[in-house]
């Protein structure tokens, strides 16, 4: 997927846990089936996994949830990560790595909710809860700042996309929501606290409710608006609306949120769209929901 990964497998990760952790050195390991992009995981017996980053823009991730989980899990109304054993380079690794404990739950998929709305509320609970943190000195996150700092790239991959008749994508519209999210007010108000990438693969369900949330590099504190991705890459149009007043969200930050899932989409679809088929249809399933809403 991306230029400068380290090849990672099972012989690998028993290595590293055997080398720093002795005592899970005869636990199973087994690769976790994940379409995420900057970490491979491997469950580590019954109840632990571990997480590896794939590119060295991801070792910056592991120090921040190492520093920052412990802080937030306890203002949190859902289970997030927990670390149990923090990792070295070794082994010809050469990043730092960590020992989760495991959560149950799956992946939820647009279109294949059993229970969109009460997923729409488990999720604005956790986002309320999310902005209602106080602690100081937090990070920046990751696309947390203006929207016009996106532009750059939001526009340079409308023009590849140009390029690209076969996706379908109307990038004239695409260009009218986004340069939309650019005329929107700016929040008056200080950053909040966000998880800064809701994506379905950062999120598990069981019964159709929340029951996790994962992958917390990108937290920090920013534009609220960065965390109504799920109104768009996740809930159906009646779900989004019960998401939408549950946050009570203003026009403004409404369209501010709409725009940035749409960049996140177009530049994510001409990079991955023959590395990684779900981050691929996610992308392409955000941008016809956010064109036809708009």
């Amino acid at each position: 997927m991306h230029p400068g990964m380290h090849p990672v497998d099972g012989d690998l990760v028993r290595r590293l846990v055997a080398g720093q952790f002795p005592r899970w050195a005869g636990a199973a390991v087994e690769r976790v089936p994940s379409d995420g992009t900057v970490n491979a995981m491997y469950r580590l017996g019954e109840d632990m996994v571990v997480r590896l980053p794939l590119v060295a823009g991801g070792a910056g991730d592991v120090a921040l949830e190492r520093t920052w989980l412990p802080r937030l899990a306890p203002h949190l109304p859902t289970p997030v990560p927990e670390v149990l054993g923090a990792g070295r380079p070794a082994e010809g690794y050469p990043w730092p790595w960590s020992v989760y404990r495991w959560l149950a739950g799956e992946n939820p998929e647009p279109g294949a909710l059993s229970e969109p709305v009460l997923l729409a509320e488990d999720l604005a609970g956790f986002v309320t809860a999310m902005r209602s943190i106080t602690l100081p000195a937090a990070p920046q996150a990751h696309r947390g700042g203006p929207v016009a700092s996106l532009d750059a790239a939001t526009r340079a991959a409308i023009e590849e996309l140009r390029g690209i008749p076969e996706e379908g994508v109307d990038c004239d519209a695409a260009t009218s929501v986004w340069e939309e999210a650019l005329r929107a007010p700016v929040r008056d108000g200080p950053p909040v606290w966000l998880h800064a990438d809701l994506m379905p693969g950062n999120l598990l369900v069981a019964g159709g409710r929340l029951t996790a949330v994962i992958d917390f590099g990108c937290a920090g504190a920013g534009d609220p608006a960065c965390d109504l991705f799920p109104a768009w890459n996740l809930l159906p149009a009646d779900a989004r609306e019960v998401f939408r007043a549950a946050l009570d969200v203003d026009d403004a930050t409404w369209t501010r949120g709409r725009g940035r899932t749409l960049s996140q989409a177009l530049i994510a679809l001409p990079y991955y769209r023959r590395t990684n088929r779900a981050m691929a249809d996610n992308a392409r399933h955000v941008i016809r929901t956010v064109l036809a809403e708009a």
